[in-house]
């Protein structure tokens, strides 16, 4: 992506250095695929987040040694950057429909977490907390995406916090409540489809972010929207579970498809249309 000389957005909470502690009894990514990898580009509460983890006590507060190297620091300006042309992106969509788009904060953490949907590792994934309206992200979890996925690229990690800020889009227009609402109350088969539903709308808000931001600042390069794309196919419920059991379950499914995902992913880059990401109305096999 070119981003030279773009601005970094003000809404950044650095908390790395002061984490909330560890999760005790948590299952790690490298031993459990199936738990740390479903959960990479969550956007589920992160009290659902949590339910696949181990319980375990969180000590709050506790603080903890942190040096940041060169690549952290290249890693945290653009997570700074993205965040920022998400704001004018969805300022300005925000504004054409007569709506005022209020930002989320983008909290930077390393190995752990409180937030106001409640702790979480770096296990988790990023996730974004409608209670606090923040979005929270290990940078670690980029060098996980080439080590656990075998996917990386600036436009694939751009992809992580686009999406998440894409459940903070569904929160401001009421959706990710009214969805909530509707998961508590339904079978578990089906609250899981509800859940597809809203990943995929935030695939495609982040597709939406990305056309928008390449129409203001012509930021994709050769091979970006390639790397996003592989991107998507590579956190496909399909293809997650195929790697940790061998076989899929279907119902388990909360995020979608590779295929799926890939869909609304490119259909927001395409389009650049907000009024096309309709994933609520489509019978759930046309998704």
């Amino acid at each position: 992506m070119q981003l030279e000389g773009r601005r970094q957005s003000s809404n950044v909470e650095d908390r790395r250095g002061s984490s909330a502690g560890k999760i005790g009894g948590g299952i790690g990514l490298g031993g459990a695929i199936i738990v740390g990898l479903i959960l990479l580009l969550t956007g589920q509460d992160p009290t659902q987040v949590l339910s696949y983890i181990n319980e375990g006590d969180i000590t709050s507060g506790q603080t903890t040694e942190y040096i940041e190297s060169a690549e952290d620091k290249e890693l945290y300006e653009f997570a700074s950057v993205i965040l920022a042309g998400t704001e004018d992106v969805w300022t300005a969509i925000f504004k054409q429909n007569n709506l005022e788009y209020i930002p989320p904060k983008l909290v930077i953490f390393d190995g752990a977490v409180q937030s106001g949907c409640g702790g979480a590792t770096a296990q988790s994934g990023p996730f974004y907390c409608s209670a606090d309206q923040c979005v929270y992200l290990d940078l670690s979890f980029f060098k996980d995406m080439q080590r656990q996925l075998g996917t990386s690229g600036d436009f694939a990690w751009a992809y992580v916090i686009a999406h998440e800020v894409g459940h903070h889009v569904q929160y401001l227009l009421g959706t990710l409540d009214q969805v909530n609402q509707k998961r508590a109350r339904a079978s578990e088969k089906e609250a899981n489809k509800l859940s597809v539903r809203l990943e995929l709308q935030a695939d495609f808000y982040a597709g939406i972010w990305a056309y928008y931001d390449n129409k203001n600042y012509h930021s994709l390069e050769t091979g970006d929207i390639e790397e996003g794309l592989n991107a998507a196919t590579a956190i496909g419920d399909d293809r997650l579970q195929k790697q940790a059991y061998g076989r899929t379950v279907p119902d388990s499914f909360t995020h979608g498809t590779s295929a799926q995902r890939t869909k609304w992913l490119k259909k927001g880059l395409t389009t650049g249309n907000p009024a096309l990401g309709d994933t609520f109305s489509p019978n759930y096999n046309d998704l």
